[in-house]
């Protein structure tokens, strides 16, 4: 069974970067996209970066360069990093990590992912 912990959600200041990180065990191979997504208070659930299985990675629009999504790969597990710097209030937000095997995962629509973690709490303060 595919599971996906994340880890690394904290309160920070604007300005400020944090990296996190969601490990995914039960690997099969198969998934054809991992990606970060990311609900805010009173917000929809929104998609953040998305890394292919062939290299390509995806950001959202908001994104503007100040994120990076990689990966990193033993035997039996993945872990997918998000890489995120001059954060602002905006991106206070509890991450999600997703994977899905299904061909439209490259648009960052939540509705097309099927496995999800709990999710890890992010603060950004002015």
């Amino acid at each position: 069974q595919v599971k996906l912990v994340e880890t690394g959600g904290a309160s920070v200041q604007a300005g400020g970067s944090l990296k996190l990180a969601c490990v995914v065990s039960g690997y099969n191979f198969n998934w054809r996209y991992l990606a970060w997504f990311r609900q805010g208070p009173g917000k929809e659930r929104e998609g953040v970066a998305v890394s292919w299985n062939n290299g390509a990675k995806t950001y959202g629009t908001f994104v503007k360069g100040r994120f990076n999504i990689s990966q990193e790969i033993t035997n039996a597990e993945i872990t997918l990093n998000l890489q995120m710097n001059d954060l602002t209030t905006e991106d206070t937000a509890i991450y999600y990590c997703a994977a899905t095997q299904r061909r439209e995962g490259w648009d960052l629509a939540p509705r097309n992912y099927t496995t999800w973690g709990q999710g890890t709490k992010v603060t950004v303060s002015s």
